[in-house]
């Protein structure tokens, strides 16, 4: 019986093993994924400044003239 109980232990923590190791990949992909969304955000962000900045200008330029 003590070589089944040792075999059942480890095929228990292996088990465990693997189900932690899938739950972390899990994790990292949702926090890779969290990124890029907040990377894609700062873009459109930073592109939509920047529209809004030459149009402010294209304005001054038309009140100068």
């Amino acid at each position: 019986m003590g070589f089944l109980d040792n075999a059942k232990d480890a095929a228990e923590a292996t088990g465990k093993k693997i189900g932690e190791t899938v739950d972390d990949t899990k994790e990292r992909i949702s926090d890779r994924v969290d990124e890029m969304q907040a990377d894609a955000e700062v873009r459109k962000a930073e592109a939509d400044r920047d529209t809004v900045r030459a149009k402010n200008e294209y304005k001054e330029k038309l009140r100068e003239d």
